[in-house]
């Protein structure tokens, strides 16, 4: 059955078949001024050329804005490590109050109330950077519960020492070191089960996942970047080839270095934004070269140039009137 509109059993509208199809549509290209032909790749390649600058604004703005979150969720995660040296020095300060015998006397100790605000203040600083949304925001809190009772657990066992003993540091101290809880089936830790310690090597963890996730995140992917931002320079490489061809076999002349040129700097300009792009991504502490204001205004400068030395290259071969010679 023929439809009426498109190919069916290898038959297009009005009997033709696809072979002769593709044969009519090939001989009507043949058939097209040479001059027109240029005409359209001359177009392809400065589209080319204006879509490699667009895509070098966004990659840049987005990878740019994403590379900074990622930095602030590196700083995070080393302020919780710290948190966690904090954490563990208020643990021996407070295990070496309990045993000189005189907590009732010396109290808890500078070393202990000091080591714990450091831990109060790098957690809180931690919040900034805080890349897991509410459930990452959730369990900071969750920790500074922990680090507050803590406190509160040692300082009532200073004042009641009369009357409790050593049990109330104790309990103190298992706030700050009890181990993780273990799954019944799988007999893997469960976190945030534990002491403030292992509370805040959890936290930790989830802040450095979330990092993970930021740096491999589609604006910092090599194969999504590099389909962007070069992808134009690789249909661009297939308008000048065609356009050798043309000139090749139609003006018997070849190719203008200027569109040599032109392809050069939209590679370059594609090719650099990406290395840059995910060596930045991988190394939070430095800057981000590719999205600072002087590159970005060099990155479209040569784009600038690049279109204006494809428009030159075009125009001596377009101002020519020849048909094709047999």
């Amino acid at each position: 059955m023929t439809g009426t509109g498109g190919v069916s059993g290898g038959v297009l509208r009005d009997g033709w078949s696809l072979r002769d199809f593709v044969s009519r549509r090939r001989d009507r290209l043949r058939g097209t001024h040479p001059t027109t032909v240029l005409r359209r790749l001359r177009a392809g390649v400065l589209a080319m050329v204006l879509a490699t600058a667009l895509l070098y604004l966004l990659v840049s703005a987005q990878a740019g804005r994403q590379i900074t979150a990622a930095k602030r969720t590196d700083a995070a995660v080393r302020n919780l490590g710290d948190a966690r040296e904090e954490a563990a020095r208020a643990t021996t300060a407070l295990r070496n109050a309990a045993g000189t015998g005189e907590v009732a006397l010396i109290g808890t100790g500078t070393e202990f109330a000091n080591a714990t605000a450091r831990v109060n203040s790098l957690v809180t600083s931690a919040t900034e950077g805080n890349a897991d949304g509410q459930q990452g925001l959730i369990q900071i809190q969750f920790v500074q519960g922990q680090l507050t009772t803590s406190v509160q657990l040692a300082d009532t066992a200073v004042r009641d020492y009369d009357r409790s003993g050593p049990a109330g540091l104790n309990a103190a101290l298992q706030a700050l070191t009890a181990p993780r809880e273990q799954d019944r089936v799988t007999k893997r830790p469960i976190p945030y089960t534990g002491g403030l310690l292992n509370s805040l090597a959890d936290l930790q963890q989830q802040q450095r996942d979330a990092l993970g996730r930021q740096q491999n995140s589609n604006w910092l992917d090599p194969a999504h970047v590099w389909a962007l931002l070069v992808g134009p320079a690789f249909v661009m490489l297939l308008c000048v080839l065609a356009t050798a061809d043309v000139v090749a076999r139609s003006f018997r002349r070849y190719v203008s270095p200027r569109l040599l040129l032109a392809l050069l700097a939209t590679a370059a300009v594609g090719v650099t934004t990406s290395v840059l792009c995910r060596y930045a991504a991988g190394r939070l502490t430095g800057h981000t070269p590719f999205a600072a204001p002087w590159t970005t205004a060099l990155a479209l400068a040569l784009l600038a140039a690049a279109g204006v030395l494809a428009w030159l290259a075009y125009r001596p071969r377009l101002a020519e009137y020849r048909f094709p010679r047999s």
